[in-house]
């Protein structure tokens, strides 16, 4: 985060100043035309085609590894232009990313075992700009189909005979020179057993028997008959998909304490994924009370200066009340690692430590939550060992004993260890208990892929993870959900970003947006509040979007947050006026 301290001239530097803008929109390469859908190429042996031969065994899917459940397995994809991902898929919990580059158009293809003169139906589910599907070496007419374009899962379909002598067939997938990636998911070939072995072919029954189970204020245990054939589950809570297991049971978390949800449950294979089961209702249990306060569904977070770098020197008790989450900004290191405390500045005009705990307290009396942010473009707190994950849970829940602070914030922008800082916040939940506010506040860099240490800590502690203020700002160009290149500074770049986050194994409720409050605020990056509320109706509700608009929307979206309530309060509090309403009025 871009929070310059007193007498730091200039600002952080840009991480990541551009991810490979490529020609996205440039069909014409090197000669190359736009694809046009046109007729099939002709047979290479017209006599060769003989009738189909009528079977009695049931037909099966002759493709093996059809929705990529083992990643790349029996798959070969040019130029390694291919990987198994999580997010999105069609069913089960993996499927096909492939990346064209250059004059490539990261082809996927596998051969198929066959039975000559016989008929089979080619389908498979696909998602980005110019999905190919096909099959070649048929011994006929060879086939293909594609679709220009969709930002959510779409089938395609074809079918193909064999020749007299054929027994086997490549079956294909590609994208376009210059576009990019798209996805792949539940592959079929369906026809007589060739001989190779099978898939799945039957779509698995509707899962029976789903319950809930324990409660807190914050989950759900769910449980559910398992499936025979199903290889994976996919949790929805009031329609969206939040969660994908394995196994027949899993735990909701992220929720809102004493509130309703409806949930169901769908289960997959290779084949497909069956339709929802039959909801269930359930209400998270209440909050322990105990005078602290509770994050309301939505929130707005703000970030106050424990310095004076410029803005607005204020107290806490002058903080903008639009603000549900107020973040200290900063902890301070010790020598010993791991170990954080807090120093009061002079500048910020306290008369005494007292002063400044009264304010802690009369803000939690007025149902905010007050927490300490640890990091910060300076920290330099390092959690990389048992001993200083222990140390940091100690210190930390010294200080929010000492303060009153409802939590801690994680901005640690020199990276982070996400084995040991897992270990650290469990640690530390394990003293506070579940009015613990736990939020993080990485950089767009940090959330780009789930196997960044921030996005692996969020997903670790998503049960006791109150919200992730990703920092939209200070950036540069970010690859979006789609796989296509946002510029910062407008919606599409924050909806963009904020989808992969959704998509990729947080709860809506635990992501937010994180803009500055002022042009002065951050380097780059600055959007106006009119901006942030497009995005935050686009994501959830679906209008004001710019060109991305995601394929469903978020109503749970937790909210936004911003850099800094001083930076706010220099603007007169412009930015918390006109988002702080947006926020509390999203559904």
């Amino acid at each position: 985060m871009d929070r310059v301290r007193q007498g730091r001239a200039g600002v952080r530097r840009r991480l990541g100043a551009a991810i490979a803008v490529g020609a996205a929109a440039a069909l014409a390469v090197t000669g190359l035309a736009a694809p046009a859908q046109s007729a099939p190429a002709q047979p290479s042996d017209a006599s060769s085609v003989n009738a189909p031969s009528v079977d009695v065994k049931a037909d099966v899917n002759v493709v093996k590894n059809a929705g990529f459940e083992s990643d790349l397995s029996n798959w070969t994809c040019a130029a390694n232009s291919g990987t198994a991902v999580t997010s999105p898929v069609h069913g089960g919990t993996k499927a096909l990313k492939a990346t064209p580059s250059g004059q490539g158009t990261a082809e996927c293809s596998q051969i198929v075992a066959v039975k000559p003169n016989s008929t089979y139906k080619l389908t498979s589910w696909v998602q980005g700009s110019y999905a190919y599907l096909g099959a070649r070496g048929t011994g006929t007419t060879d086939v293909s189909t594609w679709t220009p374009g969709t930002s959510s899962w779409q089938q395609l379909s074809t079918s193909f005979t064999t020749g007299a002598n054929t027994t086997s067939v490549t079956v294909y997938t590609h994208g376009w020179y210059g576009q990019s990636a798209y996805y792949v998911d539940d592959v079929s070939v369906f026809g007589p057993d060739g001989g190779g072995g099978t898939d799945p072919v039957e779509i698995p029954a509707v899962p029976s028997g789903l319950a809930a189970g324990t409660t807190t204020p914050t989950s759900v245990d769910l449980s559910w008959t398992p499936v025979s054939k199903a290889t994976g589950y996919t949790v929805y809570r009031d329609g969206t998909k939040v969660a994908s297991t394995g196994g027949a049971s899993t735990t909701v978390t992220g929720l809102t304490p004493d509130t309703a949800y409806s949930f169901q449950v769908s289960a997959s294979n290779a084949a497909g994924e069956s339709a929802k089961s039959t909801a269930v209702s359930a209400r998270t249990a209440k909050g322990d009370g105990g005078g602290d306060s509770t994050v309301p569904r939505h929130a707005l977070t703000g970030y106050w200066q424990n310095f004076d770098n410029g803005a607005t020197v204020q107290k806490l008790r002058d903080v903008s009340s639009q603000y549900d989450i107020i973040a200290v900004s900063f902890a301070d290191a010790t020598p010993t690692p791991g170990q954080i405390t807090f120093n009061l500045a002079p500048a910020v005009g306290y008369a005494s430590t007292a002063d400044f705990k009264a304010d802690i307290a009369a803000k939690k009396a007025a149902g905010k939550s007050v927490i300490l942010s640890v990091g910060g473009e300076k920290g330099t707190i390092s959690v990389n060992s048992d001993a200083s994950a222990t140390a940091f849970a100690n210190s930390a829940y010294a200080l929010m004993q000492e303060y009153g602070f409802n939590g801690v914030d994680i901005d640690l922008e020199n990276g982070l260890n996400p084995t040991y800082m897992t270990k650290a916040l469990r640690q530390l939940a394990a003293k506070a208990g579940p009015k613990m506010v736990l939020t993080m506040a990485p950089q767009t860099i940090d959330m780009q892929s789930t196997s960044g240490g921030y996005f692996q800590t969020a997903l670790n502690v998503k049960d006791i993870l109150t919200v992730v203020n990703m920092q939209y700002y200070n950036s540069g160009s970010m690859l979006g959900c789609d796989g296509k290149v946002y510029s910062q500074g407008s919606v599409d770049f924050l909806t963009a970003l904020a989808c992969i986050q959704l998509e990729g194994g947080l709860d809506p409720s635990q992501v937010g947006i994180g803009v500055p409050a002022s042009t002065r605020g951050a380097g780059s990056g600055y959007v106006a509040p009119s901006v942030v509320n497009n995005a935050l109706d686009c994501l959830t509700r679906g209008t004001g979007c710019g060109s991305f608009k995601p394929s469903r929307t978020y109503p749970a979206l937790r909210g936004a947050m911003t850099w800094s309530t001083n930076w706010d309060a220099t603007a007169g509090n412009a930015w918390s006026n006109a988002v702080g309403p947006k926020v509390h009025s999203l559904p």
